[in-house]
């Protein structure tokens, strides 16, 4: 089973499968006004070009209005400036967008 665990303190996002580490991807994460929310949670829907500042890849939380997404502003990886959403260079999330099902859980902490 695969599963992703996301380290908003680290910028980073932990991709596992069978319950080995399998690769970590840099990430944005929510500003201090508008933060990453912690919990667990599971991937609820995908969608390819989402357009905007979605970039090319849509993994939406089972949290309402969260997900994580590519971006255009590749600049943003590695910083706190989202609106709560995880952010990914567009190859990282359309990589991550093939490996996770529907259903798949993500825990999302410190």
């Amino acid at each position: 089973m695969a599963f992703i665990v996301i380290h908003t303190a680290q910028h980073q996002l932990a991709f596992y499968a069978h319950n080995r580490l399998i690769r970590r991807y840099p990430i944005a994460i929510g500003k201090p006004e508008t933060p990453t929310p912690h919990g667990h949670y599971t991937i609820a829907h995908k969608s390819l070009y989402p357009g905007g500042v979605f970039g090319s890849r849509w993994l939406g939380l089972s949290l309402p209005k969260y997900g994580i997404h590519g971006t255009n502003d590749p600049s943003s990886i590695g910083k706190s400036v989202s609106l709560g959403c995880i952010r990914m260079h567009n190859k990282d999330v359309e990589q991550l967008y093939t490996m996770l099902p529907i259903g798949a859980p993500v825990v999302i902490r410190d």
